[in-house]
């Protein structure tokens, strides 16, 4: 495959933005069409198309250009299975074993996972929804009992369960009371018995046929151990399609990543947005800890903070103090959706604020800019401060801009619209019709300059996903990178995208040659 990426939000490429002579008429002549109008132009920009030699991953790309939305719903929706049980007996570790990455926060404290999360899963060829969920606990209390709460959701909208159990440890009074809950809900269950590291704790696991719910399969989920004949067990429980899978929000709350250099207010915005000290921070001197993710209730809904500030790291790793932060960063962003990157406004930009942005930017996560103390500048240095701003983020011109102070709440309210406005564009589709006639509006008033006798066309476009938008252009040549930036920008000023960063590829493509 040939194809060219250009993404906004890597390192510019060598040559200017091309800059094109005269007005145009592209948005004028573009509103004057009608749905059916613009379809017919994508149509004929298609069927041209089939005059050029075609890899064979272009088919699978352009089943979809028709307008067929490809992020609808599946006919049918994996089976569901939740991972069940009291806290600190391993479910995270499972669930990060089954997934085969670690991504569910795993710490050797209990109650580090709050909410129910969803994860995508595979074993031998069948995909199921894997549900990972706080520890239950009997007749909890605050937000231990919504953790509860949570879990027990978790179970009802589930086509089976697997009962986590300590098998070092043994039936206790809690796992007594999970047993209840699960007899009540009908649902078929997988005992399994965790932290059975060695031959020598199969006696301890056959202990836990006692709770009622057949083999109890003895597993390591640390190390793998027994995890496969676990697996084989759950496709056999599991049907072929979910009966809850549409009553289950894989999405959830809309998921932040709260970043920027150390002691740049993070904390303190994350408390205040909170209305409390929420941030969760390790008191125990000399450790590490992956943080729990905040859920915090901004605009009237709920929003989820993911990664959020206010780790203390090891002392003897003082010294790789950037290194850290920089993963503690980077981990946020892959299970983010938007980016506030938080800011001093009285202080010039830093080296290690721009390579902040610049992972937000190749993350392809969108993202709202944040300046901090605001309120502390002067009414004169405000002005002049935003034409400095403006020089040194041209490259992040599109991201909504918001003046706070994490310290007092002022002007707080103003994050939730810029968070929504950044989304909705992460989250845009430009129906294929529209897309091609304002291509083809675009190139007829501005074609690609000629270059050693050539001039690339392009043939057809398409927008192959959305989060970020990301764009595919077929052409006759390379385009050059000052045109693509050219396009990206009128694809802004035409249909918004405020926010997110947009993605360009091309797939260069020759003519069939005539036998």
């Amino acid at each position: 495959m040939t194809e060219h990426p250009d993404n906004q939000g890597s390192a510019e490429s060598a040559g200017e933005e091309y800059q094109p002579s005269g007005d145009d008429q592209v948005a004028e002549r573009l509103a004057a069409m009608t749905e059916e109008e613009q379809q017919a132009r994508a149509d004929a920009f298609r069927a041209g198309l089939e005059d050029y030699e075609l890899e064979a991953d272009d088919a699978a790309l352009l089943a979809e250009w028709d307008g067929i939305d490809v992020d609808a719903d599946p006919e049918i929706i994996p089976p569901v299975l939740a991972i069940v049980g009291r806290p600190n007996v391993g479910k995270s570790t499972l669930v990060n074993r089954i997934i085969g990455r670690r991504e569910a926060v795993v710490e050797d404290v209990p109650g580090v996972t709050r909410d129910r999360v969803s994860y995508q899963a595979e074993w031998n060829g069948t995909e199921f929804t894997l549900v990972d969920t706080g520890g239950w606990e009997h007749d909890a209390k605050g937000i231990h009992a919504r953790v509860a709460e949570q879990a027990e959701r978790a179970v009802e909208v589930a086509d089976a369960v697997a009962f986590v159990v300590d098998a070092t440890v043994g039936i206790t009074a809690t796992d007594e009371a999970v047993v209840k809950m699960l007899r009540r809900s009908g649902k078929p269950v997988i005992l399994v018995a965790n932290k059975v590291d060695d031959m020598a704790l199969e006696a301890e696991a056959a202990q836990l046929w006692g709770l009622g719910f057949d083999y109890p399969y003895p597993v390591s989920a640390i190390h793998g151990r027994g995890t496969g004949d676990f697996l084989d067990r759950v496709i056999e429980v599991l049907p072929e399609e979910s009966e809850y899978g549409h009553l289950l929000n894989l999405e959830g709350p809309r998921r932040i990543a709260l970043v920027g250099r150390p002691n740049v207010g993070k904390s303190s915005l994350l408390n205040k947005l909170a209305g409390e000290n929420r941030v969760v921070v390790d008191e125990t001197a000399g450790t590490t800890r992956d943080p729990v993710d905040e859920y915090i209730e901004l605009g009237g809904k709920p929003w989820r903070f993911v990664d959020t500030a206010g780790i203390r790291r090891r002392q003897h790793m003082a010294s790789g103090s950037d290194y850290y932060a920089s993963l503690r960063t980077q981990s946020a962003l892959d299970k983010a959706e938007v980016a506030v990157v938080l800011l001093e406004a009285s202080e010039v930009l830093s080296e290690q604020d721009v390579r902040i942005i610049q992972m937000v930017l190749d993350s392809g996560r969108a993202m709202v800019l944040a300046f901090n103390k605001w309120d502390l500048m002067e009414d004169d240095r405000r002005f002049y401060l935003e034409r400095e701003i403006d020089l040194d983020l041209q490259h992040v011109t599109w991201a909504p801009r918001v003046n706070l102070s994490a310290k007092t709440g002022w002007h707080k309210d103003r994050l939730v619209p810029a968070l929504e406005t950044a989304l909705e564009s992460w989250d845009t589709r430009i129906p294929t019709g529209k897309l091609n006639s304002f291509l083809g509006e675009l190139v007829a008033a501005h074609p690609h300059p000629v270059r050693g006798g050539k001039q690339p066309r392009i043939l057809f476009a398409t927008q192959v996903s959305t989060q970020p938008p990301k764009f595919v252009l077929f052409t006759t040549g390379f385009l050059e990178p000052g045109y693509r930036r050219f396009i990206q920008r009128r694809l802004r000023e035409t249909f918004g995208f405020e926010g997110t960063p947009i993605e360009i590829g091309m797939r260069v493509r020759e003519k069939r040659k005539r036998r």
